[in-house]
């Protein structure tokens, strides 16, 4: 198996979860180690994270690392797919524990994993939630809290070999039919054509082209 980087989105209760365990199962069987970033603070969230422990295979492996995912990766055990799960709450630990330099420390650890990631055989899975769809939150650390998650998730859905999207339990895989920015853009004034592709050789990722008005 080619080792693939891939980057999981949805909100809540979208079935991410589940979605990334599947993944992992087909693409590594047994040997899976699941990075949780969850810290059991109360009742609700040891409930929640004792049900995520047994909705797992019994033969994959758990390490428990709230932040600095790289460093606990370096002692780790090999395995033939790693899943973190998930870097909404990774985030947060890092934005609770210094606010004024969250973005910066962010940025650096994700920047930590992806590097480990290049230097080693194992695939990645991420999970993370899509926090930027609804209401504008009322407070400045919920705000501070999307835009942190935001970047965070646009910085590893540019490295990932793929990105799923996750809505009512439904993948659907949106970087391989993205027309991002850098895919580039071209219009023909002959022919009033707007044509996508990688590069100006290349068509629009179906295959067509899109008539506008000049």
């Amino acid at each position: 198996m080619t080792k693939r980087l891939t980057l999981i989105l949805g909100g809540a209760r979208s079935g991410k979860s589940d979605f990334a365990q599947a993944l992992a199962r087909k693409r590594g069987g047994d040997d899976v180690l699941f990075v949780a970033t969850a810290e059991a603070r109360d009742d609700e969230m040891r409930a929640r994270i004792a049900s995520h422990r047994a909705a797992r295979p019994a033969a994959w492996r758990t390490l428990e690392s709230l932040r600095e995912i790289a460093r606990a990766l370096q002692s780790a055990a090999n395995a033939r797919v790693i899943v973190v799960d998930c870097i909404t709450l990774w985030a947060s630990n890092v934005l609770l524990a210094d606010e004024s330099n969250a973005r910066a420390e962010m940025s650096r650890e994700v920047d930590d994993l992806l590097a480990w990631y290049r230097a080693h055989d194992a695939a990645l899975i991420l999970v993370s939630n899509e926090v930027g769809m609804g209401l504008v939150p009322d407070n400045a650390l919920g705000r501070a809290y999307r835009d942190l998650l935001g970047a965070v998730n646009k910085k590893i859905a540019a490295a990932a070999d793929e990105v799923f999207l996750l809505v009512a339990g439904l993948p659907v895989e949106i970087k391989a039919c993205a027309l991002m920015a850098d895919f580039g853009r071209r219009l023909d004034k002959n022919r009033k054509r707007v044509y996508y592709g990688r590069n100006l050789n290349s068509p629009r990722l179906d295959g067509g082209t899109k008539n506008v008005e000049q």
